[in-house]
């Protein structure tokens, strides 16, 4: 029997909702995910058991999160900070190639793109923190540490958008996080979403050129990431595309889709399954010195 859960709390025009119920599906792949036609809200289902009850099941532990490739500390395999070296990231990704969890490393950082210090690129998704927290696996595991009791009812809440939310930046990218651009108001996460948002960075691999930065200028800010394209002739940056589909998929479904789904040809969208897609609006602050990152969305 097919069981499944409208989660009203996480709608895809919120790309860390969308993240985050892509995030369900690489967490436990019995979960499939859709989204209803009307409202755009995420759709988790299973086949003889709850979606929910599944997702309970596989919330990481802080010692599973500590054992990611990422982590600063991993495996006598070197150091990781926020600026990585060429052969840091070597050594790490050797020691990762085999682990289940390898793609932390090739969803957020890639050393086919350099800068001129010689340091890996990091993806759009794994933006620079403020104060000491600057790099992702430490704003993973610092709003881990909110959800004290991952059971049903705490989870549960989130999905349905009634999670308690906390003070803490997340991973870094959600605007919804911010208060007013007049005053100093603190930042509020919902740190169930942002874990889960976490997951679903595995479905956006990064790549590059393979140039040298050092040595070629022109290869500088050639990191690439899937869904991440400019608009033909435009001199914006980047911005992330992604949509919303009927056919309930698994994490490697989702993962084709993704594959073979163009924004740009919305003739095909119904041939594939595809009902609303949306990109993002980055974050505009008023002062140059405002180091501030943040997503918003805007409808296709």
């Amino acid at each position: 029997m097919n069981t499944q859960v409208t989660c009203i709390g996480l709608p895809a025009g919120w790309i860390n909702a969308w993240l985050a119920a892509v995030g369900a599906t690489v967490l436990d792949p019995r979960i499939r995910l859709h989204w209803k036609a009307r409202g755009h809200q995420a759709v988790l289902s299973c086949v003889d058991v709850d979606p929910l009850e599944a997702l309970v099941e596989a919330w990481p532990d802080a010692e599973r999160l500590s054992d990611l490739p990422i982590a600063e500390h991993w495996r006598q395999a070197g150091e990781l900070r926020r600026r990585v070296s060429v052969g840091s990231f070597v050594l790490r990704a050797r020691a990762a190639r085999s682990d289940p969890h390898s793609w932390t490393l090739s969803s957020t950082m890639t050393d086919l793109s350099v800068d001129a210090e010689g340091d890996v690129a990091h993806a759009l998704l794994d933006p620079a923190g403020p104060g000491t927290v600057k790099w992702l696996h430490h704003r993973l595991m610092k709003v881990h540490r909110h959800v004290r009791d991952p059971s049903r009812e705490i989870i549960g809440a989130s999905l349905m958008g009634q999670g308690e939310r906390v003070k803490d930046n997340g991973l870094g990218f959600d605007q919804s996080r911010l208060g007013s651009q007049c005053d100093d108001s603190d930042r509020w996460t919902d740190p169930v979403v942002e874990v889960l948002a976490f997951f679903g960075l595995a479905v956006f691999p990064m790549r590059g050129r393979g140039s040298d930065g050092r040595l070629e200028r022109a290869a500088f800010g050639d990191e690439r990431q899937r869904g991440w394209r400019k608009t033909a002739g435009s001199t914006e940056p980047r911005r992330l595309y992604w949509p919303a589909w009927r056919q309930a998929l698994d994490a490697n479904g989702i993962d084709a889709l993704l594959d073979v789904w163009k924004s740009d040809a919305e003739e095909r969208w119904p041939l594939l399954g595809v009902h609303a897609a949306w990109r993002t609006v980055p974050f505009q602050a008023k002062v140059r010195a405002d180091p501030t990152r943040a997503l918003g969305a805007e409808r296709l």
